[in-house]
């Protein structure tokens, strides 16, 4: 039986609004907003830029938190505004969306390679079988040696979004973006 790999239907839905936007120029100018909490990932890199629109000579730009208190959204409404308006968009609004909820489904691929290269687990590298949506106890991939002779510390890292990890091979402390 042949597996087939697919996209989550909003991952999906994402990725189709940026390909055939009438505004691939803003979506560009947006990749170069970083998340405040994990300046290597872009806005759309870590998922939470979902749209671009235009309405009259307004750029209206829809954003979803990685959770509803989470704490960047402010900074990042603002990042957008400056950018945008200092390239030539003076007229910007950012809406903040709770539906549909984001997921570490809409990070992307390269996205997750940054979170590694970074020091970051990021959820994919959970161990094969871990059940979503709890942080595991052991095995998780340790982004520093690619060992899974993993423990957890803490259920919570440096945010909430995180679990704090040591490996025991190269006895390096990481942090694990959970799978939410």
């Amino acid at each position: 039986m042949q597996v087939i790999a697919t996209i989550p239907h909003h991952r999906h839905e994402r990725h189709v609004r940026r390909a055939s936007s009438l505004y691939p120029e803003i979506w560009s100018l947006l990749d170069q907003i970083c998340d405040p909490e994990i300046p290597v990932l872009s806005i759309w890199d870590i998922g939470i830029l979902t749209d671009v629109a235009m309405r009259d000579d307004e750029v209206l730009i829809t954003i979803t938190p990685t959770y509803s208190g989470c704490p960047a959204m402010d900074a990042i409404k603002e990042d957008v505004n400056a950018h945008l308006r200092a390239n030539g968009y003076p007229k910007t609004r950012v809406k903040v969306t709770l539906s549909p909820a984001w997921t570490t489904d809409n990070m992307t691929q390269a996205g997750q390679d940054k979170l590694r290269e970074y020091g970051i687990a990021p959820p994919v590298d959970a161990p094969s079988g871990c059940i979503k949506h709890f942080t595991p106890t052991e095995g998780v991939k340790c982004p520093h040696c690619s060992s899974d002779n993993t423990r957890v510390i803490s259920e919570f890292g440096s945010t909430s979004c995180k679990a704090l990890f040591k490996c025991d091979d190269c006895h390096e402390p990481f942090d694990f973006f959970k799978s939410i």
